[in-house]
């Protein structure tokens, strides 16, 4: 977590990088460094940037500096839970306009520290896992909506897509996730819900078939 603005950082200072971990350095909204598990003494070698903005001053490389750290976990990170919050409005080829729900899985693991902390510190300025987790949320919602149109013709055909929709979401958004520094590893689409008046419509419907 990034220190206050009272806390500095001497020369010399021990960092100690755990197991599925890298630590990074951070400092006027962009990653600069990062550290893979191990111990660490903080020298001007290992962070060259901050010694010329150090010494730019005049205090010499062994002045105190002030930069955020994060510890970003590299373990994969499993059943993950998306959902959209709001029914999203599906133009259909027969009952012409109806409201779905969906709901699934994910899980992901940080490939990418740096580029990581760049899109959801530095630009999206998101700090907590509350607030990833909902901004990744958007993305998939975003990508079913675009899924939805180009994919499914009409609600009737659902239960028969459930796997088509899943892979083309699934592809639609490691593209975003990858672009986050994240890996997707696994995608699961639980379930989309349509109103109950239509779903009573696709139950009977599916019985007139069998």
């Amino acid at each position: 977590v990034p220190p206050d603005d009272s806390c500095e950082i001497k020369w010399g200072a021990q960092l100690t990088v755990r197991e599925s971990q890298v630590a990074v350095f951070f400092r006027d909204g962009r990653a600069i460094t990062a550290f893979k598990p191990g111990r660490y003494v903080l020298k001007t070698q290992n962070i060259p940037i901050l010694t010329k903005w150090v010494t730019a001053f005049g205090y010499g490389p062994k002045s105190p500096f002030r930069s955020e750290v994060y510890f970003v976990a590299t373990k994969l990170m499993s059943g993950l839970k998306w959902g959209t919050p709001q029914a999203i409005l599906f133009r259909d080829a027969e009952l012409q306009m109806v409201r779905l729900r969906a709901h699934g899985s994910y899980s992901m693991r940080v490939v990418e520290p740096t580029i990581f902390l760049n899109r959801m510190v530095g630009t999206q300025g998101l700090y907590t896992n509350d607030q990833i987790q909902e901004y990744l949320r958007s993305i998939i919602t975003a990508r079913l909506v675009d899924v939805f149109g180009g994919v499914v013709k009409s609600v009737f055909d659902l239960p028969h897509q459930y796997d088509e929709i899943s892979a083309s979401l699934k592809a639609r958004a490691k593209a975003d996730f990858d672009a986050a520094g994240l890996e997707l590893v696994d995608f699961l689409l639980e379930g989309i819900v349509p109103p109950e008046e239509v779903q009573k419509m696709i139950d009977e419907r599916s019985g007139m078939a069998a």
